[in-house]
């Protein structure tokens, strides 16, 4: 079906008022201080109105304005006498053609891409649809039914903020430690943070919370989604709601949800107050960001916002049908300049204005896809790199997307950090007790050289991560061996099947204490090798004090219980474990190295910077890695072996470490190295015991030491000898 529904000639309807042709940049609703420039991108748009609104919920528009200027596709007009907080939207005129590509449809009010604040979140209706909702012919059917009554609205905000001279923290990757979070999530149980702030930005910047992070020991925290999202109509329907929040509809707005004040655009302000809280504290934000698609689903979905705006100039198509690299319905069209303008400006939004310190790209891949193959070379990186503001901030990639060939970890550019889902799973896989793991488990421990190596990159580039937000958490990894997602509302038919995850003999809670001993002590390892490994460390929130989902392994619904930290069930003993752990790996140089080790002898000492043991005390050979049963081996860290320099040109030297690591199911006796390698060890970490101390058991060179059973021991001989 075709609409050729073309605006009239008025300028104003409702009043009458006196509008300037105003700018076409910047995009977006910009104050002025005593007027406001209306900017917005549409190629394919025939003519576009303004929308003014009294109120978030206002069924209809008491002023609509015609956008007669355009230049180069941008639709623009200045408004004198508005102000911050002002309510808008807006209504595009052209053909709805969905077999061409097109589904203009004026009936339909529409978020700004560009708007600063939302007020307000969907009501679902099926006004909200471009087409008929039921009709035979589907989406090519054409909906006259206004939207207006159930679309929140976008805010004009004041820019205006005292920093009070922040500064961003820039620690660097090698120092850096990332604890993975949820605004709402982390704060919405914690009984120090008063109750009104629970579940919001300014929960998240309270003293309680950042004292808490701060004594746990992280550098940074990296915030799931916090774009304005939409909340799926079919979670709606069951009582459920989008928790995680990746179904992005303003990519400059944070999302209200988590806004403690009534005050249109007030979000903003409580927004960077976290930030400002946490910076003073030392700790960088980095946020979740969701570029690959939109909230406005398949040909079947609902026209919020992009679809209505120019569809055509945003998505990737197949005529009527989207292109979905992503399985959310759409992917967005990083090809075309006016996407890639719109992602950049997004960027260097929340850097400029909004004061964060990086980003984490879901779905990375995507973004990457120049026609249909991943092209590391694509104009996204070549953009990416070439801007001063973007380039210097912590880039991370989640490098994959559902499409052909979208598995890319190692393959991003140099520049960019991976989480590295192969560091993930085989450490899953060693710790219970999977075959042939040795050789890949030096290799993930070491920073993954494997990956990234050879293409210049150093040990940061790989997020070394156990857990993250989509799957088990560390508590679960441990204790269930199947996915228990009933509560999803799906018969547990979503989440991923395949979790390297073992229950250590009964699946769920048990009151078997040797079953819970041995959870306690694979948690204590699991831990222990993520902070002792090359590379950056990312923990997820409340695996450091045993959460647990119940088994879920796809919360990604549960806006509740159990997807919430529960602060009154947090396993006191691991989470001191923990915060030792953490200590230890940043009072430590050796296991933040920002460079490659080399194992070649240390000039002047004689000595490895590295070197492999058999619990013979003998080092590794060729054959030694190819032995399928082998479940143990030690690692020899040499303090002085850093070659690196500090900040100021000095030479960096630490003390000497010998981590033991035995995934047998037996106890077992490994011999200590010659006196090349040093004299005497003293014990500092026995994950068998819950121990982490400065004053352990003292051995001496060729001494035997026990192990037990799936345990870690890690020696440390001080740089000022014992």
């Amino acid at each position: 079906m075709t609409s050729n529904i073309i605006p009239g000639n008025v300028i104003a309807q409702g009043m009458n008022t006196t509008v300037y042709p105003g700018e076409p940049f910047p995009l977006g609703a910009t104050w002025k201080g005593d007027s406001v420039n209306f900017a917005i991108y549409a190629e394919n748009a025939v003519g576009v109105d303004l929308c003014l609104f009294d109120t978030a919920d206002g069924d209809t528009e008491p002023l609509k304005i015609r956008m007669k200027e355009r230049d180069h596709h941008v639709w623009h007009v200045c408004v004198p006498g508005l102000k911050p907080g002002q309510l808008y939207g807006y209504r595009m005129y052209g053909p709805y053609e969905p077999e061409n590509g097109h589904r203009f449809n004026p009936h339909k009010l529409l978020l700004d891409p560009y708007a600063k604040a939302i007020a307000g979140t969907i009501e679902w209706d099926d006004a909200l649809f471009g087409y008929e909702v039921g009709h035979p012919d589907e989406d090519l059917s054409f909906s006259d039914v206004d939207s207006a009554p159930f679309i929140p609205k976008s805010v004009v905000v004041d820019p205006e903020f005292d920093w009070e001279g922040d500064k961003p923290p820039r620690i660097p990757y090698h120092l850096s430690v990332i604890y993975e979070t949820h605004v709402k999530g982390f704060t919405k149980m914690h009984p120090d943070i008063p109750k009104k702030l629970r579940g919001t930005y300014a929960g998240l910047g309270h003293p309680a919370a950042i004292d808490y992070l701060k004594k746990l020991g992280v550098t940074a925290v990296e915030l799931m989604p916090v774009h304005q999202f939409v909340n799926d109509r079919h979670l709606v329907e069951k009582g459920l709601s989008n928790y995680w929040g990746y179904n992005t509809i303003g990519f400059f707005a944070p999302d209200v949800r988590y806004s403690g004040s009534g005050v249109h655009g007030e979000q903003v302000v409580e927004f960077k107050n976290m930030v400002k809280a946490l910076h003073k504290a030392g700790i960088e934000v980095i946020l979740d960001v969701v570029y690959n698609h939109t909230g406005e689903g398949n040909h079947m979905g609902p026209t919020l916002s992009f679809k209505g705006i120019d569809n055509a100039a945003y998505y990737r198509l197949n005529g009527r049908h989207y292109m979905d690299y992503t399985g959310t319905g759409n992917t967005l069209n990083a090809m075309y300049p006016n996407v890639l303008r719109l992602i950049m400006d997004s960027l260097r939004y929340w850097i400029l204005e909004m004061h964060v310190d990086g980003f984490r790209f879901d779905l990375a891949s995507t973004l990457a896809r120049e026609l249909h193959e991943v092209n590391r070379l694509s104009a996204f990186f070549d953009i990416i790199h070439q801007d001063p503001v973007i380039s210097q901030v912590k880039l991370i990639a989640e490098p994959w997307d559902i499409g052909e060939g979208g598995y890319q970890v190692g393959k991003f550019p140099p520049g960019w950090a991976e989480w590295n889902g192969k560091y993930r799973d085989c450490v899953r896989d060693y710790w219970r007790g999977a075959d042939s793991m040795l050789g890949e488990f030096a290799e993930r421990f070491t920073g993954s050289p494997d990956l990234y190596k050879e293409d210049y990159r150093r040990p940061t580039a790989s997020i070394n991560f156990i857990t993250a937000h989509d799957g088990f958490t560390l508590n679960d990894l441990v204790s269930y061996n199947e996915k228990h997602n009933e509560a999803n509302g799906e018969d547990n038919n979503d989440g991923e099947s395949h979790n390297r995850s073992w229950n250590c003999g009964a699946e769920g809670p048990t009151d078997d204490k040797v079953i819970c001993s041995l959870r306690d002590r694979q948690k204590r390892n699991l831990l222990t090798t993520l902070f002792l490994s090359q590379g950056v460390p990312m923990l997820v929130a409340g695996d450091e004090f045993g959460r647990t989902q119940n088994g879920n392994n796809n919360a990604y619904c549960q806006d509740n219980e159990i997807s919430w930290l529960d602060w009154s069930k947090v396993d006191d003993k691991l989470l001191e474990f923990t915060r030792k752990l953490i200590h230890l790996r940043k009072d430590h140089p050796v296991f933040c190295r920002r460079r490659w080790f080399k194992g070649q002898p240390i000039k002047g000492v004689g000595v490895e910077d590295i070197a492999w043991f058999q619990p013979n005390g003998e080092e590794m050979t060729e054959e030694n890695w190819s032995h399928d049963f082998a479940k143990s081996l030690a690692v020899f860290l040499n303090g002085r072996g850093i070659r690196s320099l500090g900040p100021k040109g000095e030479h960096i030297l630490d003390d000497s470490f010998f981590v033991i690591f035995n995934a047998h199911y037996e106890p077992l006796t490994f011999s200590l190295p010659s006196k090349k390698w040093g004299k005497k060890w003293r014990k500092v970490l026995d994950t068998s015991e819950d121990l982490i101390e400065e004053e352990g058991d003292v051995y001496q060179t060729g001494e035997s030491i026990l192990v037990e059973s799936r345990s870690i021991v890690v020696l440390m001989q001080p740089y000022s000898g014992l």
